[in-house]
């Protein structure tokens, strides 16, 4: 006879998994890479340094 398994553990431990799974394959399909959010990190700042320099000094 084996060992007693705790059948909530190994139920919580498949949802962790499961789970885990799910979020890597959502973060390859819908992610940025670093790339690209520090690029567009990069275009936000211009934006901004952009527009302060067209505002008018009163």
């Amino acid at each position: 006879m084996g060992k007693p398994v705790n059948l909530n553990r190994y139920r919580k431990e498949k949802a962790r998994a499961e789970k885990k799974a799910r979020a890597d394959r959502n973060s390859a399909r819908f992610g940025q890479s670093k790339y690209h959010k520090n690029a567009a990190e990069q275009h936000r700042d211009k934006q901004r340094r952009d527009l302060d320099g067209h505002k008018l000094d009163e």
